[in-house]
Order: C-alpha cells, then structure tokens, then sequence
C-alpha cells in the first residue's frame, strides 16, 4: 500500500505490508545543511504478505550516500533508488539487515516535514508520512519497530539531546561534538519517531505512577522562557493522574519530555515518550497569555499525552483508521477538561466549535466520512471531522451503552489491542462484547458523511392529557455519497410544563425514558407521552446527544421558557441561541430589503434577568456572545450576502446593548477584582463575564464603551483583560483604535506569541478597510510567512474569522489568499492547503461571490507544478 500522491489510495485495496521492520537503528549526525542519517533496518518477510514480492521502501527528496545488505556494500544493478524511493527487486526470503546513509539539509527544509531546523533547534515531525524524508522506510502505520537512536551534534550548537523513550547512554566526542543513545522499548511505526537537538532550557518534575514508578518529567524550552512553562507542567501532571483515575491507563517509560519550537504546522505531536509542540500550546504567563491561551494549553498538553495509550501504545493499521486515535483522544481530552473546569460550559463550547468547524465542512465540497474511504493526499485529512466529529461518535457510543458498559469496552479494548495497529471494526467490537449490544447500524456513523437533520414536531391533546412527538431524520447527499440511510441518534429530552416544572416522561406503551433517552434508529418515530397536565414544551437534545442539526417548530415564548427553566445547561445556552438566530434571520432579510431591522425587547430582557440571577460566570459569559456571522451564514444556507449578516448582527448587538446598557455596565463594575491573576476556572469565568459585558456595553453605546476598554487596556496586569479590551477597541473606528493597537505593539514587539494575536485581531477587522491593513502587515518587520504561526494569524484569521472582508463583493479577498497559497505551495504546501480550506463554502454564496471564489481557486488550480496538497484541496473544492 505504497503512496502515491498522484493516485486515489481507497481503504478497500489495503493489504498487509510485504515485509516488516523489526528493529531501527540510527546514527543522526547532525548538521546546519549536512545532515548525515545510518540507519540499519531488520528486516523480516512478512508472513501475511506476498510471496516473492520486491521490497519497495518510501522516499521523499532523499539523497543516497550508500546502501548495504547484511553489511556488504550493493551493487548499483542490485537495486533501484530515487529520490522518493529505494527498491531491491530480488530480496533475500528470510531475515536479513539493509543500511542507508542518507544526506539531509535541515535548515532547507521549509516544509517542516521529516529533520528541520526551527531557530537553531533540530526536530522532527513525521506523522502522517514525514519518516521517509530521512531515511527509505516502510512509511506505514501498520508497521511498528523496535528504536534505538544515537544522536551526535555540535555540543555548543545542542547542548540537549533527545529522542524517543530512556536514555541509555551519553557522553563527549572528538571535535567538541557531543552523542546521546536513546532507546524505546516499545514497538512503534514511523511517523512516531522523534528527535530534538538545540540550546534548551529544562523545566523538570518528579511523577510517581499508581503502581509508584518514578518518571521524570521535562519540558524544554527556548532560555529565558523557562517561567513560562510551568503551566504547561502542571497540566502534564495533571493529565497524567487523571488517565490512571478515568482510564486506569498508567505511563509507560522513565521520562516524559515536551520539546516547544516556534516553527510548527500543527499544534503538537505525540511521539511517544517525546512530545514536540508548538510553543504557542506550551509558553503561558499572565502578562503574554490569555485564559483561552491557558485552557488551550491544558487541553492539548492532556490531548498528546493521552495519546500514549490511543495512539501510541495501540495505533491506528492504516490512514484511514485516523479517527481510532484523534477522534477518541479528542473525546479523552474533552472529558479531562470537563472534569478540570465546567463540564457544562466545556460542552457549549465544543458545540460552538464543532458547528462552527465541521458543520460547515459537513455543508460542502470538503465533505467526507469520519473514516473516509478513499483519498489523494492524507495530510488534508487532519479535520474537524476525524477530530471534532469523530469525538462525537465516541460521546455518543457512551450515551448508548452507558457509563458502566463504556469503561469495560475501553478497558477490554487497551487490554486486546495493546502493541497492534487497530481497526475501527476492532474497537467496536471491543464494545459490543462488553455491552452485549448490536453497534453495527451504529457503525454507519464512521461510513456516511454529512450533518443529519433531526425534525422534531409536537401535538398536545388537553382531553385525553397526551403529549405526541413526532421524529424524524435526514441526511443530505454529500460529495460521493447521494444516498443516505438513517443513523443511529440518541436523543435525550424532557417536557417542561408552562410553569417551568419538569414533567414525567411516561409512554402510552407503559415505558418510561430513563435518563429521558430516545434512540430514533429508523427514518422516523411517533412518542406519545401520557398523563401530561398542560401543554408542554419540550427540550430536545438535551447536552448535545448527537452531532445533528435539530430543527422544531418553537415559538418565541416556547424558547424563552427552556431559557429560563430548563434543568439542562446546554439546553438552556441553546434556547437563547435559537432566539437569537430567528432575530438575526430576520434582520438579514430586512436589510436585504433595504429595511430597518428591528427587534423586539423580549430577548434582551431575558439576558439582563440571567445577569442578575446567575452566579455562574462562565455560563452567562457563553449566553451573551450572540450567533456570530458564520453561524447565521450556516443557517441561511445557500445565496448567502455577508454584508446583510454583518449589519443584522452589528444591530442585533447595538439593540441588546442598549436596552440592558445599565445592568451591563453593573455586572462590569461589580466583577473588578483587585486580586492577582490565576487562570483558574472560576476566575477565567468571572474575567469572561465582565469582558462580555463590557463588549455588549460598547456595543450600544460605543463612545462610553471605548472610554472603558481604554481605561482597561492601560489599567489591566493580565494579557486577558488586555486583549479584550483592545478587542473592543478594535471594533469601533478611529484614532483611538489605531493608537492602542500601536501602544499593544510597541509593548509586545519582542513576544512573537503576543504579536501574533495582534495581527490575528487586525485581520479580523470587519470593515473594508482590512484588506488593505492586511496587505500592510505583510510587510510589517515581525511578519513572515515561513512562520506558520505567523501566516496563520495574520492570513488565517483573515480568511476563517472574517466572513465579510474575505467575502467581498469584488473578489479581492479571494485574490489575497490565492495570492498567498501560490507563494506557500513550493515552500510550505501543507500551510497552504490548510489556508485554503477557507473556500469550503464557497457554493453557498451569492452568484456574484460564487463566481469570483471560483475564479480565484481556477487561478490557484492552473499552476505547474502544483503540489499534492494543494491540488488535492483544490480538486475537490471546484468538484
């Protein structure tokens, strides 16, 4: 199953590798632009493979040094070798040794894929396919090695040297050059091998496991940052008593080391026992990081190390298995943060990123199942749906067996499959047995792509006091996919009478709902409830059962009673949302009409009486930001205007602020704390409260609005409320607004962390004038695209955050990001692919838009070469 980027890889023409690598030997000697790699490999025919079959090892622009087989030099006509590959045609049939020196130039190496150099630091980064850009391998998820890894450098140039699992020895060489041997006991495939070389700094910690095994823990970062990583430590520490407690899964090795480098295209990877991340998930204090920044920290620090286990220690067979490890992790991590913090605030906030993210990517061309089954480049299927969606099947798999039932199929699961590559057939299983149900109509949710519908419609009989709902399910045809069966949905619901009270769920058939759950398993069900006193409204969905999207017939008044009563949080979030949403399509459609968009009081009185009853911070903090662009776009659908949207919700916001302008300026007044900053959740709430306040507040009345987020700005000992408060700023025009964000600059111009959420907040700017301030910071000093941090904010932001200005009328915003990916394609192509994911929705705009996207992704389309990345994102967006 060699890859070829220029072929369709589909699951259903996988087959065992031919042979298998027992144990990896390397000697990495490193060097600025002269890398040398020996790597000897044990090879052994595989006995599920082929017989006779060559051996055909991956590359990716490798120069060959030389070759050799059971340490005897090979012939040129012994063997074929390029730069993307090395085949030996005649193989001996039983084990035997082949060893390459292969030539390497970090410092060139601008994909940041296989050895770079990030500011002088050596690393790595080899998932999905980055192994074979150092040395020929069987670059595959399904063969797993036995590593050990001598690293030799400069001693002043890396002083620090690290790579996968214990250190076994160390010591000086001729020359001023330096060796470290890294050992890692457990059997591996390629993309998670690890190494690091550089000046780092060292933030240590002693972890004793459950069965008291001493571990010690690192994590390395640039000098003169070590403050700012204690953070990161103490969420490592965190997450490791956590898994032990939730999962029982206990750490494996004698260290645990976390390298930060600035130059990263992902968040983090986790290579076992040495987790590389980029700095931006790791370097937090109170004066650089906001308490998103250190939540975001917490999450993804939990998020790798728990892959020791769902990744590592049981890995994934092929590509295409890729949810089996982040779609669980992710779930793992969400559930560690909901324990850490408000597991009903950690919800409604999943939700805003999953409709935000993958709702949108369920809607178009980028469209594909949670285990795709086919696909050109894998590197773009890093996605909200693998990810995000993928969580959602697991939280859903919880739902419907039950806690109990769930634990035991996760334990039977980490006992059966430990040391394999595994299937998503084989975890299921794992579940099946424990909970001795049927998952295989479940198991369509990994197969089928697209956001189903789930209808809902009540009637109440007051003579016979009954209560019948009525379900049904759709889902819409998507990219390969035209037909649709019906999935498994669990639905959690309850009916609230007219006084708020929460009425017994109690059928016409004699059964009663435990725990109020529903699963709709066909394309529709009819539930009649009996002895209902009065006219109910029901919640549905209640925690987000399913990653669906619920449309029901509820009148305003039906809404704002689950606002004000309903005993589910999410639910709750969900009913103003809803209300809000309906304010807000309105408004579009009055603007479009040239109207006035008007809103009634109601709904900005039910927010001013949850600020004055609610001690909940975090919560009432989520009430208050109003369905942003995206999500009013999402819902109009098709022959979208973001300028219409943009005005309804910049009048929905100026509306509501001014009608509870005073009670928002009391919860501000009244949640100025003059304690010290601590990135606790309850203090992260009451900060997220008072900046949404102050936010609304300006909103309605800009002018006093910006007298207090200046006065905050200057005031402010903590990045949080700083950065709010020139967020405010930022939405009200004028020499204000230019002078703070100066002033932010002038103050953070040596912080590449801080700067980047200045560029970041810039970009998102919803005016017309941004497009050319963007152009202007791409030519600021601190800018640089070779920095994907950097490109990200600045360019990302612009695109992904920005629905107006990147929409624009006259397809200039197109034309940017065109522009952009174009320069990236050779350097970076995997940042510029990830960029262009900002045309995903581009069919649902309006004709004219539509058409200037289109033309700006036929620009991108026509050049040559063009990189297997790009081309792919293309190729499927113009489909």
């Amino acid at each position: 199953m060699r890859t070829d980027t220029a072929t369709v890889i589909r699951l259903e023409d996988y087959r065992p590798a031919d042979w298998l690598i027992d144990t990896v030997d390397l000697t990495v000697s490193l060097h600025p632009t002269a890398t040398m790699v020996r790597a000897t490999l044990a090879l052994r025919p595989n006995p599920a493979g082929a017989v006779d079959a060559p051996l055909a090892l991956d590359g990716d622009e490798l120069t060959l040094v030389s070759a050799a087989l059971d340490g005897a030099p090979l012939g040129l006509d012994a063997y074929t070798a390029t730069s993307q590959g090395f085949t030996l045609p005649h193989p001996p049939r039983r084990a035997f040794t082949l060893t390459f020196e292969t030539l390497l130039n970090p410092t060139a190496n601008t994909k940041l894929m296989g050895l770079y150099r990030s500011s002088g630091v050596y690393c790595t980064q080899c998932e999905a396919e980055g192994f074979r850009r150092i040395t020929y391998f069987l670059d595959r998820p399904d063969v797993m090695s036995v590593y050990t890894t001598r690293i030799e450098a400069d001693a002043r140039e890396a002083p620090v040297l690290l790579g996968n699992g214990n250190p076994v020895e160390s010591g000086p060489l001729d020359g001023g050059r330096h060796y470290a041997v890294w050992h890692d006991p457990h059997p591996k495939p390629a993309y998670l091998f690890a190494l690091v070389g550089g000046r780092l700094a060292r933030v240590g910690r002693r972890f004793t496991t459950r069965s008291g095994r001493e571990v010690e823990l690192g994590v390395y970062v640039e000098p003169g940052k070590e403050d700012r990583a204690g953070y990161a430590m103490d969420a490592l520490v965190r997450s490791m008593r956590w898994d032990e407690t939730a999962f029982g899964c206990e750490y494996d090795l004698d260290v645990f080391n976390i390298v930060a480098v600035s130059d990263f295209n992902m968040g983090a990877m986790e290579n076992k026992g040495l987790n590389i991340f980029n700095d931006k998930y790791v370097l937090a204090s109170p004066q650089t990081a906001t308490d998103a920044d250190y939540a975001n920290i917490e999450a993804i620090i939990a998020h790798e190390y728990f892959h020791n286990w769902t990744g590592n220690r049981i890995t994934c067979r092929d590509w295409f298995q890729l949810c089996l490890k982040e779609g669980l992790t992710v779930f793992r991590d969400h559930e560690f943060s909901s324990d850490e913090r408000s597991r009903p605030v950690k919800r409604i906030a999943d939700v805003r990123n999953l409709r935000a993210h993958q709702f949108a990517e369920d809607s178009g061309p980028l469209a594909h199942p949670v285990r795709p089954n086919a696909y050109r480049e894998i590197n773009n299927f890093y996605t909200a749906t693998v990810y995000e969606k993928g969580s959602e099947l697991i939280s859903m798999l919880k739902i419907l067996i039950g806690s109990e039932a769930f634990r035991a199929g996760m334990d039977l699961y980490l006992r059966r499959c430990d040391g394999t590559a595994a299937t998503v057939e084989e975890f299921l299983a794992c579940f099946a047995e424990a909970s001795g149900r049927d998952l295989s109509h479940f198991a369509l949710w990994y197969r089928q792509a697209g956001t189903p519908s789930l209808m809902a419609k009540g009637a109440y009989d007051e003579a016979a006091r009954t209560y019948t709902l009525e379900l049904a399910q759709a889902t819409p045809p998507t990219p390969g996919q035209e037909t649709k069966e019906p999935v498994v949905i669990p639905v959690r619901l309850g009916l609230i009478a007219a006084d708020g009270e929460e009425l017994q769920l109690r059928l016409a058939d004699g059964r009663e709902l435990a725990d109020g759950l529903f699963v709709l398993d066909a394309p529709a069900a009819k539930l009649t409830f009996v002895d209902v006193p009065t006219q109910p409204t029901p919640s549905l969905l209640r925690g987000f059962s399913a990653p669906v999207k619920l449309r029901i017939d509820l009148d305003e008044d039906d809404l704002l009673r689950l606002f004000r009563h309903d005993s589910d949080p999410f639910n709750r979030w969900q009913a103003a949302q809803s209300v809000a949403t309906r304010l807000l399509l309105r408004a579009v459609d009055a603007v479009k009409s040239q109207g006035e968009p008007g809103f009634s009081p109601r709904f900005a009185e039910a927010l001013g009486a949850l600020l004055a009853a609610t001690d909940d911070h975090a919560f009432a903090a989520q009430v208050m930001a109003l369905p942003s662009e995206a999500d009013i776009a999402r819902e109009i659908g098709q022959d979208i205007d973001p300028d219409a949207i943009l005005e309804a919700r910049r009048a929905l916001r100026a509306s509501v602020g001014r009608l509870i302008g005073p009670r928002l300026r009391q919860v501000y007044d009244g949640l100025a704390s003059g304690e010290a900053y601590s990135p606790d959740a309850a203090s992260a709430g009451r900060r997220a409260l008072r900046n949404a306040a102050l936010d609304l507040f300006a909103a309605g009345d800009p002018e006093a609005g910006a007298e207090l987020a200046a006065a905050q700005f200057e005031a402010a000992d903590n990045m949080t409320d700083r950065f709010a408060a020139l967020a405010v700023l930022a939405q009200i025009p004028g020499e204000r607004r230019e002078q703070a964000l100066a002033r932010f600059a002038a103050l953070y111009e040596t912080d590449p962390l801080v700067l980047d959420k200045w560029f970041a907040l810039q970009a998102a700017i919803p005016e017309p004038g941004t497009l050319e301030r963007v152009r202007a910071l791409m030519s600021h000093p601190a800018f640089s695209l070779a920095n994907p941090n950097r490109t990200r904010a600045l360019i990302g932001s612009f695109a992904m955050a920005n629905l107006s200005q990147f929409n624009r009328a006259d397809g200039k915003g197109y034309d940017l990001l065109a522009e952009v990916a174009l320069k990236l394609d050779d350097a970076n192509p995997q940042l510029a692919a990830r960029l262009l994911g900002a045309f995903r929705s581009w069919r649902s705009l309006e004709p004219g838009r539509r058409a200037k996207a289109e033309s700006a992704l036929r620009r991108v389309e026509a050049k040559t070469p063009l990189s297997a990345d790009v081309a792919d994102i293309v190729s499927r967006c113009l489909a």
